[in-house]
């Protein structure tokens, strides 16, 4: 609902004429696609509509809203969002049409030095040492098996799949699942390594294939998961840090795992898969990367989903890491990028789960709040992979030397 002009208190309607020039900031800047704004005073805007791109619809409840967003950036908009500072019946647009946009709005979204130095600060003791990392992997992975299962494919499956025209979700997931064990070439009989094992799609995949896999984790309910399903087959799941992996194997397989890694030990994590490398052998990863032009500010700030869903996490800066995996004697090949698929998967985990909710399907311990955090997260991502400003990444590492 629209607040009357005469129900907002009295220093926001003092303040509405600075809040009026941020709003023609953001009209500046957007270069591609407009907002559809409902204001607190109940007036309506355009903000920019010079070009087409995606026109989301925007409901400014509390002038409140445009102050978090620009002294907290994405966290304080989630904040406000939350807080019904501001609504929409459909955000996806919206943060696609942040992104892209984002080299013409600057840093107008981007947290102020006190908000960020605050958050840089707790988001550096998250960091991803041992201990850190196994506690950082459980806040988001050991929400339980049940809540997982209640939207996600019956794979589950929690990466990007990779679709082909008329794909259901649970199809381009076992498409992207042949995808990587087709990269990785592990002939039957031939030993696999899966670093962020997830609940075993892949190991099970492989396992099918007659490939014996080496499956780590960190999180107990997948690691308890992936034994039960996996019982039979010639896979070994384990709570084990990459880190600390012995031996080499054929292939290795990491599907979206380093984005839990952190920029300060992605040398650490190729280093591992090259010493765990026959020579020869392929490494076949998925990642998540962020593009070049937002790096600065992305490193040097702390989003949404680092603060609120994936403690310790860390876009990939693909120049960087592959010049890592190159010191490595990684050779970097086979490069294949589907964002918009990914957009696709999250839209329909997002159907799922609202599905999840309307069917009491969702273990009761979750409240609301919470379910809103999770849609939240779900059309934040996919309105990224929608503005291009964050794409995901097939690509096969080989090891130099003779099998």
């Amino acid at each position: 609902m629209v607040e009357h002009p005469r129900s907002q208190p009295f220093w926001a309607r003092r303040l509405a004429p600075v809040f009026h020039r941020l709003l023609d900031r953001i009209d500046a800047g957007l270069a591609e696609g407009a907002i559809e704004a409902t204001l607190p005073d109940g007036t309506r805007r355009l903000l920019g509509g010079r070009r087409d791109g995606p026109v989301p619809i925007v409901t400014i409840v509390r002038w409140r809203a445009l102050r978090r967003l620009v002294t907290g950036g994405s966290i304080g908009w989630y904040e406000a969002w939350a807080d019904g500072d501001w609504t929409s019946p459909d955000p996806v647009p919206l943060f696609d049409l942040f992104m892209r946009n984002r080299a013409t709005l600057g840093n107008l979204a981007r947290a102020k030095r006190g908000v960020r130095l605050a958050a840089r600060l707790l988001h550096a003791l998250r960091h991803n040492d041992r201990r850190n990392a196994r506690r950082n992997i459980a806040a988001h992975y050991d929400l339980g098996n049940d809540f997982y299962k209640s939207w996600l494919d019956p794979t589950l499956t929690y990466s990007s799949a990779l679709f082909a025209p008329g794909d259901t979700l649970e199809a381009a997931q076992h498409r992207k699942l042949a995808a990587i064990l087709d990269r990785v070439a592990v002939p039957p009989g031939g030993s696999l390594l899966e670093i962020g094992c997830g609940w075993g799609s892949l190991a099970e995949a492989a396992g099918r294939r007659g490939i014996g896999v080496r499956a780590i984790t960190l999180a107990q309910e997948q690691q308890r998961h992936v034994a039960t399903r996996t019982a039979g087959l010639p896979v070994a799941a384990s709570i084990t840090d990459y880190r600390d992996v012995t031996g080499q194997y054929d292939g290795i397989a990491s599907i979206e795992m380093v984005e839990a890694v952190g920029e300060r030990y992605w040398r650490d994590y190729l280093a591992a898969i090259a010493r765990a490398l026959k020579p020869g052998g392929r490494a076949a990863i998925q990642f998540i990367k962020i593009a070049d032009d937002i790096w600065p500010s992305y490193a040097g700030n702390v989003d949404f989903i680092q603060a609120h869903v994936f403690p310790g996490g860390m876009l990939i800066h693909e120049a960087q890491f592959r010049a890592l995996a190159q010191e490595n004697g990684l050779a970097w090949q086979e490069r294949h990028a589907f964002g918009l698929d990914y957009a696709e998967t999250l839209r329909l985990w997002r159907e799922q789960l609202d599905a999840a909710v309307a069917d009491g399907r969702l273990p009761q311990r979750f409240d609301q709040r919470f379910i809103q955090l999770w849609r939240y997260y779900l059309m934040y991502c996919e309105g990224g992979f929608r503005g291009g400003g964050i794409d995901v990444v097939q690509v096969t590492l080989v090891k130099s030397g003779s099998p």
